[in-house]
Formats: structure tokens, sequence, C-alpha cells
């Protein structure tokens, strides 16, 4: 039994720093880089690739919604023509940077918004998946468990990757608690932890309400920011290495 972990990195832009990337590098096997739309700019692109490649870790493109402001968390009336460019335009920025460095994009998961949006709506998981494809139908597609982004992307020929949520409140359906209700995150370690645990022994999870729901899990998002952050996922780690679970990068 494996799984991998993946933390969205390279979200400083400019003068801003968000999030310790430095230290939670080592704790991870894939890291989903911000290309710039969302977060992230050139400089913080060239510099995480640098430190993923140096580390051993797979590197990802995470693409969002041209919002900065809004760091791409808030949707968008946008056509799947435009998406489709949209998510092309990141893919193309970071793999500069992987060309430069001598290593590759590994995998692709896109951020925020855009990611909730593909996973409602047919059309939109389509077009992510579509560019993602005529980009390089060798990368791996990293979208939420159960959902279209996962169908569509085995649709039009990517290898996908069902991601879950260490620290998420799950919905019936599979999808995410809302970020705006108050208990969408698990503050408990505990609890959390044995979340991660049932997703990935018994691919099941716990919804909110307290109902048992079938979901695969093939990586396991964490975050590096936050209270208590780093201490949460080396908890995760070693939890996961007790009950003989590798922690391997995507595709190997």
């Amino acid at each position: 039994m494996k799984i991998d972990l993946n933390c969205d990195l390279g979200e400083a832009f400019g003068n801003y720093s968000f999030g310790g990337d430095i230290d939670i590098i080592p704790l991870i096997t894939s890291a989903n880089v911000a290309c710039g739309f969302h977060a992230g700019d050139w400089n913080v692109m060239h510099e995480t690739v640098k430190l993923a490649k140096e580390s051993n870790i797979g590197i990802g493109a995470h693409p969002g919604l041209p919002d900065l402001q809004g760091f791409g968390r808030r949707n968008m009336d946008i056509s799947p023509d435009e998406i489709y460019n949209i998510v092309t335009y990141q893919l193309g920025a970071l793999n500069s940077f992987c060309q430069i460095h001598d290593t590759r994009i590994n995998h692709v998961k896109p951020h925020g918004a855009l990611y909730q949006m593909g996973a409602r709506n047919k059309d939109i998981a389509h077009a992510i998946a579509q560019a993602v494809y005529d980009f390089d139908p060798e990368l791996i597609y990293v979208g939420l468990s159960n959902t279209l982004l996962i169908s569509e992307a085995e649709k039009v020929g990517l290898t996908a990757a069902s991601e879950v949520f260490a620290d998420r409140r799950y919905e019936e359906d599979g999808q995410l608690v809302s970020r705006k209700e108050p208990d969408a995150v698990l503050t408990d370690k505990d609890e959390a932890i044995n979340q991660v645990l049932k997703m990935v022994k018994d691919q099941q999870v716990v919804t909110k309400i307290g109902k048992v729901i079938d979901l695969k899990a093939d990586t396991i998002c964490v975050h590096g920011d936050g209270a208590n952050a780093l201490e949460f996922v080396r908890n995760i780690r070693e939890t996961l290495n007790k009950e003989g679970v590798s922690i391997t990068q995507l595709g190997g």
C-alpha cells in the first residue's frame, strides 16, 4: 500500500511571502507550484522548481484562475475555451523553468475555485483535462476523488490521481465542505489523522453528518502554513509508516 503527500508551494509574489516551503519540502513527495495567476511569480517559480528538484520530489503545475487579489478562491464567470487557454498558459510558464533546471512537470493539480468549479461542472472539468492532455498526455492529473475532475481526465486519456484532504470535512456527495462554513476544517489533530488512516486503508471517509462514503485515495493534500502545520504533517508520516503505508511520489 502506498500514498503520495502533496502540498501547494511557491505562493509568494513580489515582496510578499507565504507558507514555509523550505520546511515542508522534506516531509512531502509532490509539490504543486503556483503558476502566477492566483499566486507566485517568475522569481518564485524559478526558486521553487530549483528547490523541488534539489529535494528530489515531484514537480506539479498548480494553475488557478486569474485572481491574485482573491488568491484564486473566488468563482468567475468564464467560458470553457478561456479556461483551456489559461491552463495551457500556466503550464507553459512552469515548463520553461523546469527546462532551465533540466527537470520536468510530473503532475497537474488545479487550484482553488478552478478545482471546485471543475469538480462540479462537466464542461469546465473537460476543458481543464483537455488542456493538460494536449500539453502533455503523460502528465498525471490530480483531482478531487470521485468527482468530474477525475472522470473527465480519464475520458480524455490522462492518468488520474484521486486526491483526498487530511484536514477537510466532506459532504455526502464527496465534495469538500465549503470553507465558508465554520466546521469546514478539522482542527483536532487526532480526528484528522484518524480520517487520513480511514481514507488510505479503507478507502472511505466519514462525512460531516456521520455517513460513511467510499472514495479512492492516491494522494493526500497537506499544508505547510498555519499553526502546528509541520508537526501535523510529521504525525501523518509517522502514523502511515507505522501502519506499513509507503509514502511515494506520484508515478513512483
